[in-house]
């Protein structure tokens, strides 16, 4: 027997409604009870009904593609590229492609003609393309708020950066920390926003000084080498060093090579006859996991902020604002996981 492909006529004779009907129900338009609206969607879903993505852009003059524009500083982080392939696979499955926005010159008019919908990540209140993009006239979504003065998205989905961050330093405290460094990003962007805060209110909450230096949004191994060297040398006490940007924590690791400080919660070794008492421990987490944190040696500590589900979880709230099953401003979150590994737990994880 030879399966064929469920019709809309299928659904709407099933569920006992015209094709029209059926199509508005689907669609989330025209003059349609919620109760049948329900019952169409339901029996589409069980008869396995897909509809034609390129009938349904001509009947409703859609591109049938999705804008996505990312930081700057993208192309060249680990998190941006899975985040990427993410949301292009989620966007695939809806009938939608992706078109990658150039960071310069994006302009909302010209943008709005050639997509159905905009994906803004991470925006920056300083990015001059994002006022333009969120008043394109399309759909908008963001990954992370957007702090800055313009017209809000028209949804967004979010992580707890803030719960991350407080779960590091919870987490090398527990572990032995005293004094904890975070070498946290520069920029407007919600996530490096809520770092930097949060640092600092972690800090009050408990009475520890924690000692916070700000290194570039998308700080390279060498950039954190040379802040962590110049940390350690002005404030030997810190023992334990949290950095953000993703794929920057080896040069915390050179640095703490650099100067024999070990890596990890293990026994100190024993004081050499060059020294008086023996190196201070020293803990090491980053606030992004990713390939330079998993390989590293010691592996280090690392919050999974999950950037291949991530950029799903965005493009299927778009999609979903333009199919009409989720209404507008809708904000959803995003589960992050703390991974903790050698650079701060003695023995298995």
């Amino acid at each position: 027997m030879t399966s064929r492909t469920v019709t809309l006529l299928d659904v709407a004779r099933t569920a006992g409604v015209s094709k029209s009907t059926a199509s508005d129900a689907l669609q989330g338009s025209g003059r349609v009870a919620e109760a049948t609206r329900d019952r169409v969607r339901a029996v589409a879903e069980e008869l396995g009904y897909r509809p034609n993505s390129a009938a349904r852009r001509l009947r409703r003059s859609s591109t049938g593609a999705i804008g996505l524009h990312l930081p700057q500083t993208a192309t060249r982080l680990d998190y941006y590229m899975n985040l990427a392939f993410g949301a292009v696979a989620r966007a695939q499955e809806e009938g939608f492609d992706m078109v990658l926005l150039a960071p310069e010159g994006a302009a909302g008019g010209p943008v709005a003609s050639r997509v159905d919908g905009l994906l803004v990540i991470d925006p920056e209140v300083g990015d001059r393309a994002v006022p333009g993009l969120l008043d394109a006239g399309v759909p908008v979504v963001t990954g992370e708020r957007y702090l800055g003065p313009t017209a809000a998205p028209t949804g967004a989905v979010i992580c707890d950066n803030a719960a991350s961050l407080t779960a590091l330093l919870d987490h090398v405290t527990e572990r032995g920390a005293r004094r904890p460094a975070v070498l946290a990003p520069a920029g407007t962007s919600a996530w490096a926003t809520a770092l930097r805060a949060t640092a600092a209110s972690w800090g009050r909450e408990r009475g520890v000084d924690v000692a916070l230096r700000t290194v570039p949004f998308a700080a390279t191994p060498g950039e954190a080498e040379e802040t962590t060297l110049d940390l350690l040398r002005t404030d030997p006490a810190v023992d334990a060093v949290i950095c953000a940007p993703d794929g920057a924590a080896p040069g915390v690791l050179r640095t703490a090579a650099a100067l024999g400080r070990p890596v990890g919660p293990g026994a100190p070794p024993a004081a050499t006859t060059h020294s008086r008492k023996a190196p201070t421990l020293l803990l090491v987490a980053s606030c992004v996991d990713g390939t330079a944190t998993r390989s590293a040696e010691p592996p280090v500590t690392a919050v999974d902020l999950r950037p291949a589900a991530y950029g799903r979880a965005c493009a299927e709230l778009l999609c979903d604002i333009l199919a009409g099953r989720t209404p507008p401003d809708t904000v959803r979150r995003h589960a992050w996981a703390l991974e903790t590994r050698a650079s701060t737990t003695a023995g298995p994880a």
